[in-house]
């Protein structure tokens, strides 16, 4: 397994990396209104064929498995308190600067949508493995298709 996607599905944003495994390296992040998401997954399908898609089995999880099973390996994981292991993984990755590092850790909240960083954890619990993200941190993209 080298190339893999994971969705942390929802009903109004979806978090949606793409991580490559023997680099140990997130290559993109995105967090993303749900009618963009399949149209990014078929493109990194394309450009490489996806070892495996990991799906959150968390808000609408079936209809999703029934919409990407088209598209590759699909395994359903656990998701639940993501959210909260997200925040402490965002500031992980992005340690807090300026004033923000005077506040005590459980009072620090990440300024972008955790949807994305929540997909990373999922990944990285299931495989027990941490994954460098150099990229900044993802914000939230209404954008339905992954061109420029």
């Amino acid at each position: 397994m080298k190339r893999v996607a994971v969705l942390d599905p929802g009903r109004c944003k979806c978090g949606l990396v793409l991580a490559d495994l023997q680099l140990g390296l997130v290559r993109e992040g995105h967090v993303l209104a749900p009618e963009a998401v399949e149209p990014w997954l078929e493109r990194w399908n394309q450009d490489q064929t996806l070892d495996r898609i990991l799906i959150g089995d968390g808000t609408g999880s079936r209809a999703w498995i029934q919409r990407l099973e088209r598209l590759g390996h699909l395994t359903v994981v656990p998701e639940q308190g993501t959210t909260l292991r997200a925040r402490q993984r965002y500031w992980a990755l992005w340690p807090a600067r300026g004033w923000r590092r005077m506040l005590p850790a459980g009072l620090r909240i990440p300024p972008v949508d955790l949807d994305a960083v929540a997909a990373l954890v999922m990944l990285e619990e299931h495989l027990q493995c941490r994954l460098k993200w150099p990229e900044p941190a993802p914000t939230f993209s209404l954008r339905t298709w992954p061109g420029p």
